[in-house]
C-alpha cells in the first residue's frame, strides 16, 4: 500500500473535490470521525466544514493547516469498504492524527478504487502536530498495516521504480487523461525541441498528438492546444482534451517558450555533428526504412517519419535519448531533409552524401545541456535489444521522473478553484 500526504491552506478546496466525487456517484463517504452527524447522513461542503471551524479559528500560525492524504492499496488487494475504514482509523491513530476530525472519501472513478482522508494538522489549541519523524513513520504504519490486513507489499523504492515506466497511452484502458498527463508535465523538462511538429514527433512515442485549435474570447482571436490519444497505426483514438487540463507546462504559450529557449541552446549544440554523422553513416549502410531505423535505434535514436496519404513522405525528425534533443532532419542538414529519404525509400534513388567524420562510439551527453543531470536507468537497454520500437519506449519512460501517483484531476480542480476566487476579488 502507498500512502501520500499533502499539505495546504485550502480545506475548503481539499473537501470541496471529494465531495464533488460523491455528487457524481463516482465515490462515497466510508467514514467521519469527530464530524458533526446530519439527520440524513448525506453531507454538503459547508456541513463537512464546519467541524474543522474551531481548529481553524484555534491555528496559532500553520499556513498549511490541511492534510489531504491518499492510501492505495496494490491493484491486486480486494479491499472491502470495512477494511478501507479500518486500514484508514489505524493509519490515522498511528500517525498522531486519531484525536483529529477527518473524513473518508472512496474514490472509484479509475480502476485502482482508493481512498482520500481530509483532515488538519493543528490540535484543539491551535498548535501544529509534528511532523519531524513523519516520512519514516509513515512508511513504517504502511508496512505493519500491509502485514496485519494480508497486503501486497509494495516497499517506496519499488513504487518509484513503477511510477518512473511511462507507457504509451492505451486507451482501451481507460483514465485516458491521467495517462496522458502523466507524460506532457514533463517532458519540457527533460527533452530539448524547437517547434510543434518535433513536439508531436515525441509525443507520438507514446501514442499522443496535439492539435492547434482558435478560439475567441471577449472578441479576441486565441490559440490553443488539444491533445488527442492514438492508437498504434497512429490514427485517433478517443476525444481530446484541452491543454489547461494538464497545467500551464502542457498550453501553447508556455510550450513557444521551451521552442524558443531550446532553439537557442540547440544553435551550436555540441552532440549536433555527432548525431548528423550517425545518421549519414546509417543512410549509407542500409537499404530500407527497417534497417535504417533499428540502427539508429541501436545507438539511442528514434526516426519518426510522417507520410501523406499517397505514402510521400513529407517529414522525417530524430529523437536522441542521449542528448535529450529532437531535430527535424532539415535541420541537420539539407541532405537529411524529408525528400532525401522519400527519394531512397520510395523511388530507389540513393542520395549521393559524403563520408562524414569518424564516429564515436556512443552519443555523447554534453556537460554545459541545461537539462537535469541523471544516469541512465537500467531500462534503458536499448543498446542490445532487437525490439527497436517497444524496446526504446520502455528505456525513454525510464528516464522519466515520478508521476504517476499524481492526481491531476485534483490538480485541475484547485487550479479552477482560484480562478474562482480571484474573480470574486
Amino acid at each position: 500500500m502507498i500512502a501520500k500526504i499533502g499539505r495546504s491552506s485550502n480545506l475548503y478546496g481539499a473537501l470541496a473535490y471529494n465531495n464533488l466525487k460523491v455528487e457524481k456517484e463516482n465515490g462515497q463517504i466510508l467514514f467521519a470521525n469527530k464530524i458533526i452527524e446530519t439527520p440524513s447522513g448525506h453531507y454538503s461542503v459547508a456541513q463537512l466544514s464546519q467541524s474543522f471551524t474551531p481548529y481553524l479559528i484555534a491555528n496559532r500560525n500553520t499556513e498549511k493547516h490541511t492534510l489531504h492524504i491518499s492510501l492505495n492499496p496494490d491493484p491486486k488487494d480486494n479491499v472491502s469498504d470495512e477494511k478501507f475504514r479500518e486500514l484508514a482509523e489505524q493509519y490515522m491513530r498511528e500517525m498522531g492524527y486519531g484525536e483529529q476530525p477527518f473524513v473518508v472519501f472512496k474514490h472509484t472513478d479509475i480502476d485502482r478504487t482508493h481512498i482520500h482522508i481530509v483532515s488538519v494538522c493543528v490540535n484543539e489549541e491551535g498548535k501544529k502536530i509534528s511532523e519531524k519523524v513523519e516520512k519514516m513513520r509513515y512508511m513504517n504504519v504502511c508496512r505493519e498495516l500491509e502485514r496485519q490486513h494480508g497486503l501486497v507489499s509494495a516497499t517506496d523504492k519499488e513504487h518509484k521504480q513503477n511510477d518512473k515506466i511511462f507507457s504509451p497511452v492505451n486507451y482501451q484502458k481507460g483514465d485516458v487523461k491521467s495517462q496522458i498527463a502523466s507524460v506532457v508535465r514533463h517532458l519540457p523538462n527533460y527533452y530539448q525541441y524547437q517547434t510543434l511538429g518535433e513536439y508531436n514527433a515525441l509525443l507520438s512515442l507514446f501514442h499522443i498528438t496535439t492539435e492547434k485549435v482558435e478560439d475567441e474570447l471577449q472578441g479576441k482571436s486565441q490559440q490553443g492546444l488539444l491533445y488527442i490519444p492514438l492508437n498504434e497505426k497512429g490514427e485517433r483514438a478517443g476525444h481530446p482534451f484541452k491543454a489547461s487540463l494538464f497545467g500551464k507546462s502542457a498550453g501553447l504559450p508556455t510550450l513557444e517558450l521551451h521552442f524558443a529557449k531550446c532553439k537557442e541552446a540547440l544553435k551550436d549544440h555540441p552532440t549536433k555533428p555527432t548525431i548528423k554523422a550517425a545518421i549519414t553513416i546509417a543512410l549509407k549502410t542500409t537499404s530500407d526504412e527497417q534497417a535504417f531505423k533499428k540502427q539508429l535505434t541501436e545507438q539511442g535514436i528514434n526516426v519518426v517519419v510522417r507520410r501523406n496519404d499517397t505514402g510521400r513522405i513529407y517529414g522525417i525528425t530524430f529523437i536522441d535519448h542521449n542528448s535529450k534533443a529532437v531535430w527535424n532532419g532539415s535541420r541537420l542538414g539539407t541532405e537529411l531533409s524529408a525528400n532525401t529519404f522519400n527519394d531512397y525509400w520510395n523511388n530507389n534513388i540513393k542520395p549521393d552524401i559524403k563520408e562524414p567524420v569518424e564516429l564515436q562510439s556512443k552519443i555523447s551527453r554534453p556537460n554545459d545541456a541545461n537539462l537535469p543531470a541523471e544516469k541512465p536507468h537500467h531500462l534503458f537497454d536499448f543498446m542490445n535489444t532487437e525490439k527497436h520500437e517497444d524496446g526504446l519506449i520502455e528505456a525513454f519512460g525510464g528516464l522519466l521522473p515520478e508521476a504517476q501517483g499524481e492526481d491531476y484531476e485534483e490538480l485541475d480542480f484547485a487550479d479552477k478553484m482560484k480562478k474562482k476566487k480571484k474573480r470574486r476579488l
